[in-house]
């Protein structure tokens, strides 16, 4: 039997714009709590998040928004960020989810390649200066008109503005939009060394949290504990999203993940569901006091964003009370998920498998070199199609159709075996992107940087086991002629240029890599060495889905 599966159609997908999914859940649920965001004492029911969006929606109208305008959102988990994620979806306006931790170069990159012409961001959070670094690169993006700091007076001026615009140029702009409009682009790290934006539709990520939410048997009584980042596809779609499609409630333990504001908030909030990668749930698994914390309303979450270890799953399950826990495994540019466990599969199904394909899905595993369709346990790429496909990288057709085959088929460049019940495992990566921590980071991208510090000659990283993290970047480096360095001399050019989940933990100096007869460096090999140089064998050893 072939390695390929659907999903069936089961479940009727929504056509509807995200405005109008939001309107009926309204109309469903009016004074069911929507939003709850602890760190900055927000408490709002379905009717008054709508109203909130509302206010905000038509200060982005007022400001000159249009249908297809760019607007970019920059920060952590605050309440601005969800009603700008609304707003924007209700205006037709394409939001640019612009990743917290980018500094400058990164930034500067996504706001002009976007071509947005609005920023919202903060003045500061912890050690990210926003409003200094949109300083330092406004110069360098043409089309930016605006920036609205929404922790300023710039936010109670842009509502202002918006009393200007009518209910009925209001409802004329929704009723204008369709399902099928570009209404998100999420930057994705790049093998060429510079991101790729893929670019989402309404019905890509509003059906996406449908069948999510249908596979955790979410409902409106459902309080889902987000403290996975609105910027990815886990935070907005699989999490807000599915609340809005379902009538559950956004629940927000802080700014940035925290273990322990995490429990507290499951436990005071009486939360039902809790998201995470698994460096999330080990550290919340490790908490000295994790016995202390009440999550005996727990029932249901997804683990998902990386290789999920088996013990990290089964401890889940054991000590916080997610029975019904799931597993989901998909890509941004796949909206993001196209397999995930239910909630009645089986334990073991659960620890060992990323799932079966969602309704309305296919996936095939292909061989890599032919792209012929493997038998079921073989291994091969993963590869799917459906509705929950991206309409394409922005502004990028060539990368677009490198990723996207003539028959519709999205290439994961995961190895990836289906077995005979159509459960998918995932193996390896064709490619060589690392997953740290829920991210996924391109070596070239790195590289590409390192090229720039003087001592360096050239540069190769690759991704090594970590228990925490699941990945840990290392770079080999050799050092051009005479020239002198030491690893912290490299980790500290880093530091403040690149994101800080893309600085290397570990640095080697070499003389030269390990090449094959083509001139290809073997980054296997290279692999190989580090797990035994750095003592990583265990780790490397460690099961998981």
């Amino acid at each position: 039997m072939e390695a390929h599966d659907f999903g069936g159609k089961d479940v009727e997908l929504i056509d509807a714009t995200i405005g109008a999914v939001l309107d009926e859940t309204i109309a469903r649920h009016p004074d069911g709590e929507a939003l709850v965001v602890r760190h900055q004492g927000v408490r709002q029911t379905w009717r008054e998040f709508g109203a909130t969006v509302d206010a905000v929606a038509k200060g982005l109208m007022a400001a000159g928004v249009g249908v297809g305008d760019r607007v970019g959102m920059w920060g952590p988990n605050d309440a601005e960020w969800v009603w700008i994620q609304f707003a924007t979806a209700r205006v037709g306006a394409i939001q640019v989810n612009v990743n917290p931790a980018y500094r400058t170069n990164e930034l500067q990159y996504a706001l002009a390649q976007s071509g947005a012409t609005m920023l919202v961001t903060r003045t500061s959070y912890l050690t990210s200066m926003y409003a200094d670094m949109v300083d330092a690169v406004a110069a360098e993006c043409p089309d930016l008109d605006r920036v609205v700091l929404h922790d300023t007076d710039d936010w109670s001026e842009l509502l202002a503005a918006g009393e200007s615009i009518s209910d009925e140029d209001y409802a004329a702009r929704q009723a204008a939009l369709s399902p099928a409009d570009p209404i998100n682009i999420q930057y994705t790290s790049g093998t060429t060394g510079y991101p790729k934006g893929a670019t989402l539709s309404h019905a890509n990520i509003v059906n996406n949290a449908l069948l999510v939410g249908r596979s955790c048997a979410f409902d409106h009584t459902d309080r889902l504990c987000i403290p996975v980042p609105f910027y990815h596809c886990f935070g907005m779609v699989m999490g807000n999203l599915a609340c809005a499609v379902t009538g559950a409630t956004m629940v927000i333990p802080a700014a940035t993940f925290d273990p322990e504001a995490t429990l507290a908030t499951v436990s005071d909030e009486r939360c039902t569901s809790l998201y995470g990668v698994p460096t999330m749930f080990i550290a919340q698994l490790g908490h000295t006091d994790l016995g202390q914390f009440d999550l005996t309303s727990l029932r249901t979450g997804i683990m998902a964003g990386s290789p999920c270890p088996v013990e990290v799953m089964s401890d889940v399950i054991d000590k916080m009370n997610m029975s019904e826990v799931t597993i989901a495994y998909g890509m941004t540019e796949t909206s993001p998920v196209s397999t995930q466990t239910s909630t009645t599969d089986s334990v073991d199904v659960r620890v060992s498998t990323v799932g079966r394909v969602l309704p309305h899905v296919e996936s095939k595993i292909v061989d890599p070199d032919t792209g012929d369709t493997v038998a079921r346990g073989e291994r091969g790429e993963y590869c799917t199609r459906g509705p929950h496909v991206m309409l394409g990288y922005w502004n990028d057709a060539e990368r677009t159709a490198e990723a996207i085959d003539a028959d519709g088929w999205m290439h994961s460049g995961d190895l990836a075996t289906m077995d005979d019940d159509g459960y998918v495992n995932i193996v390896g990566r064709i490619k060589d992107m690392i997953i740290r921590g829920g991210e996924n980071i391109y070596p070239r991208e790195i590289e590409e940087f390192l090229y720039t510090h003087p001592a360096v000659a050239d540069a190769q990283v690759i991704g090594v086991p970590d228990a925490r993290y699941g990945e840990e970047i290392m770079a080999w480096v050799q050092l051009a002629p005479g020239a002198e360095a030491t690893a912290d001399d490299i980790i500290e050019f880093c530091r403040g240029s690149i994101a800080h989940f893309k600085v290397p933990r570990y640095i080697t100096f070499v003389t030269e890599f390990p090449m094959t007869v083509t001139g290809k460096v073997r980054k296997v090999e290279m692999r190989d060495k580090s797990i035994a140089d750095l003592g990583l064998q265990a780790v490397a050893d460690t099961t998981t889905a």
